[in-house]
């Protein structure tokens, strides 16, 4: 939020992720992972959403992240 950065774009892979060379073309700034899951697409986008969302709640400290 105060680093300067004013886009975000999320980019969800395919079931083996992203090539080294994709890697290489999409220049990620930050690379985020679920780890060894895979989800459906649909799921995927939803799970970063609200783990986005999450993260500003708990950063300006709204009632969402402390169980109200």
């Amino acid at each position: 939020m105060t680093s300067g950065v004013r886009e975000l774009h999320l980019v969800i892979g395919g079931p083996d992720g992203f090539s080294s060379e994709e890697f290489k073309r999409l220049q990620p700034d930050l690379r985020w992972s679920f780890g060894l899951m895979t989800l459906p697409h649909e799921l995927a986008a939803v799970v970063a959403s609200e783990q986005i969302y999450r993260a500003f709640t708990i950063i300006r400290k709204l009632p969402y992240h402390l169980g109200h």
